[in-house]
């Protein structure tokens, strides 16, 4: 299954199927790959599990099968970190967003970093400025 949602045709497919049913042609007509193509990719979906079929009069309607994603989406969830033995990921805000970690985490290191570009403001300011104060308008800083 790892191989069918490998591509990212086949994943594009998943996210039109999600929530209605279309047939073949409504699928092609989303994309600039031949008919053919967007055939093969539903039937690796539909021989992997992730897409089922339904004949209706002579329409043939895909359908999205979200129970082998399930399945992948539990197995996948063993292997978080973010939470300790027993805990739900559920319960815990910043394992359903790992980004905000990140981002707090970016923060402090911007902060600290302010705080170094202050001190270096003040260590890059010539001595003589306390001397000569007119000199000043003559003083150009270089970039970094």
């Amino acid at each position: 299954m790892a191989s069918a949602i490998a591509d990212p045709v086949r994943r594009e497919i998943l996210t039109l199927l999600r929530g209605t049913r279309l047939t073949a042609g409504e699928i092609a007509a989303q994309f600039e790959i031949s008919r053919p193509a967007v055939s093969r990719h539903l039937r690796v979906l539909r021989e992997s599990g992730l897409v089922r079929d339904e004949l209706i009069g002579r329409q043939r309607y895909y359908v999205l099968d979200p129970a082998p994603l399930t399945e992948i989406a539990d197995w996948i969830a063993r292997f978080d970190t973010t939470t300790a033995p027993g805990a739900s990921a559920a319960s815990d805000p910043s394992a359903q967003r790992p980004w905000a970690r990140r981002s707090r985490a970016s923060a402090t290191a911007r902060d600290h970093q302010d705080a170094l570009g202050a001190a270096r403001d003040d260590a890059d300011r010539p001595e003589w400025e306390d001397y000569y104060p007119s000199m000043k308008q003559y003083y150009v800083a270089l970039p970094d």
